[in-house]
């Protein structure tokens, strides 16, 4: 049987969408060679609290972001931002049903404070990845191309900030504050998986079902 190969933009804790599309995948590549792309969820995501959506935004250092490749974007630690996005989730999750079951293994890599966005974000999905028991190898491109590779899905841009529930369909899942705002779909994955805990590898695969790959 052929190995399926997916091609995916690093991504600041990615939504639902992006974790439904890679475990679909037997082996997962991350673009590194790409330049910086803004208003993406590259460096941004989305959590639900207890006034509405929450946008949080990693900054970085000034500079001409959009001309360098996405391996050398630096990340600005001239506030302690890490630990206002921290605040942030634990306001937004602190009350969920799994926050205190899964926050010690997320906090502290948000708190080593790694040089480049692109470590940072990988970092993180590392361990979303063990959190979800997702297990694929996780390769880097070594050269960019706009087309992709031959063989290789190309799910860059699957999920983008600008449609962030375009072409995605997936059940409701009880949320912290669906009370006051109602389900909001596509969330970042710290969502479901604060929310919905070991269940959230399950649901992951019901939302593959939905959204398939090919």
């Amino acid at each position: 049987m052929a190995i399926t190969t997916a091609l995916f933009e690093t991504q600041y804790f990615p939504p639902v969408q992006y974790f439904s599309l890679l475990i679909q995948a037997d082996e997962v590549m991350i673009e590194a060679k790409e330049h910086y792309q803004k208003r993406s969820y590259r460096n941004r995501c989305h959590l639900a609290g207890p006034n509405g959506p929450i946008r949080l935004s990693v900054p970085l250092l000034r500079g001409k972001n959009e001309q360098m490749p996405i391996s050398e974007v630096q990340v600005a630690y001239r506030r302690p931002w890490y630990g206002e996005h921290w605040h942030s989730i634990r306001t937004a999750y602190g009350k969920a049903p799994f926050f205190e079951f899964y926050a010690e293994e997320l906090r502290p890599l948000l708190y080593a404070r790694p040089a480049r966005l692109f470590d940072l974000n990988t970092e993180l999905l590392r361990k979303l990845m063990e959190l979800l028991q997702i297990d694929r190898p996780l390769h880097f491109t070594e050269n960019y191309s706009a087309a992709g590779e031959s063989g290789v899905i190309d799910c860059r841009e699957a999920a983008h900030p600008k449609h962030p529930a375009r072409a995605f369909r997936a059940a409701a899942y009880p949320q912290v504050f669906e009370d006051r705002h109602g389900f909001l779909p596509n969330l970042s994955i710290l969502d479901l998986l604060f929310c919905t805990g070991p269940q959230a590898a399950l649901l992951l695969q019901q939302f593959a079902e939905q959204n398939p790959l090919v």
